[in-house]
């Protein structure tokens, strides 16, 4: 088992699952500054982990 792949699944993952997070808050907002500073947290971190989670995936070679 690869463990980097393994590790840029799991970022992956994260990244998705950090801009779902992003997509639902986004729709229950009310529109306070709170709101809007935890919709760019949430977001900046879900779009580094999936980035960072496929560049790891793509730029890792396979072994057998």
């Amino acid at each position: 088992m690869n463990l980097k792949r393994f590790f840029g699944a799991l970022l992956t993952a994260l990244g998705i699952g950090g801009l779902i997070y992003t997509a639902v808050v986004f729709s229950d907002t009310s529109g306070g500054t709170k709101d809007v500073k935890e919709l760019i947290i949430y977001g900046i971190l879900g779009i580094v982990f999936f980035v960072s989670g496929i560049s790891l995936v793509r730029t890792t070679k396979d072994e057998s």
